[in-house]
């Protein structure tokens, strides 16, 4: 019998995604998903609310625990129960909707307390980086700030300084601009689109279509837990082949020219089991 060959391993891959699924009990959010993003691409993924686009981004540095499928990040199974996962997060960076910085530290500490603790950078080093990585987002002079003395936008910019700080092979970022002031959003926009051209891969849930046409390698739209179309942003936003594509980017592109409610009762079926407002979830 002649011995099979091992295939060799895609370095260019960074992320792989393979049949993933996710339920929160009876709800099945992601059913059967499959990406792949290389190094130095831009996937944006859009979608409606409730389609699984976050629950999608978090299992991917395990934030949220897949149910069935696999999740490869830089090689590695990360759904494998051995996997070393926080080896793994080292490489991968995060921002989400909420900025999550420190507020009893300064912006410039909020940038180092990882490099120091995780990386095991000396402090001289880390303040280095973080300087230069604050200078790359525009916020050079706001090293001794405090987080509470910042706009939203500032704020966001210093997650991603932070981020970028620890040097990573991957940005996963979560609608980074939903919780943002209009005028403020262009700013944190510009750098995304500063880092995409440095050659960052990143994986971007947005609502952001502009950007996502203009920056993005492929657009992912997702809808009830499945990808619908993925593909070229000129295809998907420009051309899309699918109707349920069709209908979600007019009512995002052209939102005064359509039925009222008349997605109301397909909202309600995806939001069924959120908590009702004022109830704690359990």
């Amino acid at each position: 019998m002649t011995p099979t060959t091992p295939p060799t391993p895609d370095h260019d891959v960074i992320v792989d995604i393979v049949g993933l699924h996710k339920s929160f009990g009876a709800l099945e959010v992601l059913q059967g998903i499959d990406v792949t993003i290389r190094r130095g691409e831009v996937v944006c993924v859009i979608g409606p609310s409730g389609s699984g686009k976050s629950t999608l981004l978090r299992c991917v540095n395990l934030l949220e625990q897949p149910s069935a499928g696999t999740v490869t990040v830089l090689g590695v199974d990360v759904t494998d129960p051995d996997c070393d996962i926080d080896q793994v997060r080292r490489h991968v960076g995060i921002v989400f909707q909420q900025f999550n910085l420190f507020p009893h530290l300064s912006v410039l500490r909020n940038c180092t307390i990882a490099q120091t603790g995780v990386l095991k950078r000396s402090a001289a080093e880390a303040e280095q980086v973080a300087r230069a990585n604050l200078e790359r987002v525009g916020l050079g002079d706001k090293i001794h700030a405090w987080p509470a003395q910042l706009s939203g936008g500032q704020q966001q910019r210093v997650a991603i300084a932070r981020a970028l700080s620890m040097d990573p092979d991957l940005l996963l970022f979560d609608e980074p601009t939903s919780a943002l002031d209009p005028e403020l959003v262009g700013d944190v926009l510009s750098v995304m689109r500063r880092l995409a051209a440095d050659g960052m891969t990143m994986m971007v849930v947005t609502h952001e279509m502009a950007f996502a046409r203009e920056v993005a390698d492929r657009v992912v739209f997702m809808d009830d837990g499945v990808v619908v179309e993925d593909g070229h942003p000129d295809q998907v936003i420009g051309a899309p082949r699918e109707a349920r594509t069709r209908e979600f980017l007019q009512r995002v592109l052209d939102p005064t020219h359509v039925e009222p409610g008349a997605v109301d009762e397909e909202y309600a079926r995806r939001h069924a089991s959120d908590p009702e407002p004022g109830v704690p979830s359990h």
